[in-house]
């Protein structure tokens, strides 16, 4: 069980790295100037993530899924890359756009060109994306759900784990504009678990993870939510 625990805070860290810091690496990539080293390195995102999500679900089932279960996973893995791949790639060209735009060489924003490329972007590829990424996460909680408790997270991995990635949902889903998404999932498996699965937070760190994540979401929403009065997208609150 410390193996989930540690998978827990790696793929916690993977996925902040992969969500969020790599916005920071918006500058030109070599290879390809139209390009940034943001686009280039998002290209591993689900080669790195998905192969994480697949030794959780390994780990939680104990080995004993079945095919039903297996098929659920890869559907909505299939959600989750092919959102993601939609995304990086519509959002390559909008800030393309952009920067021509500010630029005085080319303004596009006029022509069906940039709504059908914000939509991929900023709604199709978002949804998509993160109807994965809640899907996921539920298959390993009902997994995990099942299981006998055997009392052994290691909440020294599994906290931290939990804080991290609860930033991590509180971002991606405010800022993607998919809190449809995130807020009734954050609030269900909070209550879920606060009600009826505390007894198995010992003995199932994948249960133990999740919960803190969205303990730590539903609190970030809820001072979000109090402070600016609505659920305001992070980078136009700071206009960045």
């Amino acid at each position: 069980m410390k193996r989930l625990s540690l998978l827990s805070l790696i793929f916690a860290v993977l996925t902040l790295t992969f969500f969020l810091l790599l916005i920071l690496l918006r500058t030109p990539f070599q290879a390809n100037p139209l390009m940034s080293w943001q686009d280039a390195l998002d290209v591993l995102t689900p080669l790195v993530l998905i192969p994480v999500y697949w030794l959780m679900y390994r780990g939680v089932t104990r080995g004993s899924q079945s095919l039903g279960s297996e098929v659920v996973f890869m559907v909505f893995a299939a959600f989750w890359a092919m959102g993601q791949g939609m995304h990086l790639s519509a959002n390559s060209i909008n800030n393309l756009i952009g920067h021509l735009a500010a630029g005085g060489v080319l303004d596009v924003k006029p022509t069906p060109l940039y709504p059908l490329t914000y939509f991929y972007d900023e709604y199709l590829g978002h949804y998509l994306w993160h109807i994965g990424v809640v899907g996921l996460a539920a298959l390993l909680i009902y997994e995990g759900w099942k299981q006998p408790a055997e009392k052994k997270t290691n909440w020294w991995l599994v906290i931290p784990a939990g804080i991290l990635y609860g930033f991590t949902c509180f971002c991606f889903f405010l800022e993607g504009n998919t809190m449809i998404l995130g807020l009734p999932f954050v609030i269900a498996v909070t209550g879920l678990i606060l009600i009826w699965g505390r007894g198995k937070l010992a003995g199932q760190p994948i249960l133990a993870f999740f919960f803190v994540t969205s303990l730590v979401a539903f609190l970030l929403f809820a001072g979000w939510r109090l402070y600016w009065g609505s659920f305001i997208p992070i980078l136009e609150a700071l206009k960045l």
